[in-house]
């Protein structure tokens, strides 16, 4: 006769079954976490044998000794938080995107911004506040007829972001809403600028305060929509007039601006977002040092963006030594078209994935997400050789350089990670990160022409790796 269990007892053992079940779950669903001592080894090898896929490869660290070229990770020693990796969500990469079908859409989104399995956890946007070069079409959102103005901004309106943008924006943030946004405007609305055109041209200083109104007519909007901006920057590339859209904006311009006109508007409006310096090349470094050096424009800065079309990427250590309270952002550089993984990936990991944050930039971002197979759409006038990280042809999706060399840190250095210090050894570009959830980082490029056996050395113990000629590891532990 079979023994009839206490009803209590029953209980307890449900109970303790769910927790078990639950607790197996969570382990399951805890992404790329390596086993205590075990590091994690994903690869872009150049020859696309391997495209930032996980390895087979054992690696592990040890008290054995090593004669290779050893890298020596030290987390005692600490940089700069990083806020994230990514791509500038453009207009037309927007429209791209938006005019996929819903499941191939949500597929590929999911594929770019979720961190599990092999998602890549793109953290971090730029988007044009108005037009870029790469939309469709020139606008702002105050566009009026020929000799009106409205510097009150009651015509302002978001009409041209609510078609494709602020669509795709809503679906990233109910995958990730953590997401960060950066803003930054190619062009005033033209009856703001002193030769009446989306090309080129300055701000009227009659219309600052106007101008100072619009972006935060702009942050509010967003904000409606549920987007929020975490930061701006005044004016994408002030010293390229020759884009269209653009504008000249020099630095006394802008120091002006900000002192009188937009720092003001943020704070009588309440607005947290972040004001963000200059946005152009790294060989004009006295550009955000003039006006951080103004007390009263300073006080409403949170730091000075940078692009690498032009001068050293250690530039940007200049503007941190000149003020080191101050951050810095790199947040542009294209690959043109048709892409050289090759060549691409080597430049760009070493000058921008390691250069830049080894330099003290917070975010690193590629131009620009998504172009057709023509590399369109593009204003008149505007980049008509810029490669997207992706193409986009109907559905189909072709991923392109950038989109592994953004992946190569996007999914690891997670936002919230701080740069720690790692030894440069020849011929193995590198950058360490130790990671919110206590793991720790390291990008290793393979910057010869022949494959590379090297160590890393991480409190007094050792592990061996090799890299393909011009690839790239990431080693997580």
């Amino acid at each position: 006769m079979t023994k009839l269990r206490h009803p209590q007892a029953v209980l307890i053992s449900l109970t303790l079954s769910v927790l078990l079940l639950v607790q197996a779950g969570c382990r399951r669903q805890t992404p790329n976490r390596p086993e205590a001592g075990i590091v994690d080894y994903w690869l872009i090898n150049p020859d696309r044998s391997a495209l930032f896929e996980k390895q087979n490869t054992a690696l592990s660290f040890s008290n054995a000794a090593s004669q290779q070229p050893t890298i020596d990770v030290d987390e005692s020693q600490t940089f700069q938080p990083i806020d994230g990796f990514g791509y500038t969500l453009t207009g037309g990469s927007a429209m791209l995107i938006n005019r996929m079908a819903a499941p191939e859409r949500a597929a590929l989104l999911n594929e770019l911004f979720a961190t599990d399995g092999k998602n890549i956890g793109v953290s971090y946007l730029r988007v044009s506040i108005g037009a870029s070069d790469l939309d469709e079409r020139v606008f702002s959102y105050n566009d009026l007829p020929e000799g009106q103005t409205d510097p009150d901004m009651s015509r302002f309106s978001l009409s041209p972001d609510r078609e494709h943008l602020i669509p795709v924006l809503k679906q990233i943030l109910a995958i990730n809403p953590a997401v960060r946004i950066l803003g930054s405007p190619w062009s005033p609305p033209t009856w703001m600028k002193t030769n009446g055109h989306s090309k080129g041209g300055s701000l009227k200083p009659e219309f600052y305060d106007a101008y100072a109104r619009y972006f935060v007519k702009y942050i509010q909007g967003m904000k409606a929509e549920g987007i929020r901006i975490d930061a701006i920057t005044i004016q994408n590339e002030p010293l390229h007039p020759g884009n269209n859209p653009s504008l000249l904006m020099l630095p006394e311009e802008q120091a002006t601006f900000i002192k009188k006109s937009l720092g003001p508007a943020f704070k009588a409006a309440s607005i947290d977002t972040k004001i963000v310096l200059y946005d152009h090349n790294a060989d004009r470094p006295d550009y955000p040092i003039t006006i951080l050096n103004d007390p009263e424009a300073r006080q409403y800065v949170d730091g000075t963006a940078f692009h690498l079309y032009a001068g050293p990427i250690e530039a940007l250590s200049e503007v941190h030594k000149a003020h080191p309270d101050k951050s810095l952002y790199f947040t542009e550089q294209w690959i043109g078209a048709p892409g050289n993984l090759k060549g691409d990936l080597n430049w760009h990991v070493k000058n921008l994935i390691v250069g830049a944050t080894r330099n003290w930039a917070r975010t690193v971002l590629q131009w620009n997400l998504a172009a057709d197979p023509q590399q369109n759409p593009h204003t008149v006038g505007g980049c008509d050789r810029c490669l997207g990280a992706l193409t986009i042809d109907g559905n189909t999706v072709t991923r392109n350089p950038a989109y592994y060399i953004v992946a190569s840190a996007s999914k690891f250095v997670r936002p919230g990670s701080v740069r720690i210090a790692s030894n440069l050894v020849p011929n193995l570009p590198n950058v360490a990160f130790k990671t919110p959830d206590g793991r720790r980082a390291l990008i290793v490029l393979n910057n010869s022409v022949a494959p590379q056996t090297f160590s890393v050395r991480f409190q007094k113990k050792t592990m061996t790796a090799s890299l393909p000629a011009g690839a790239v590891g990431t080693y997580i532990w």
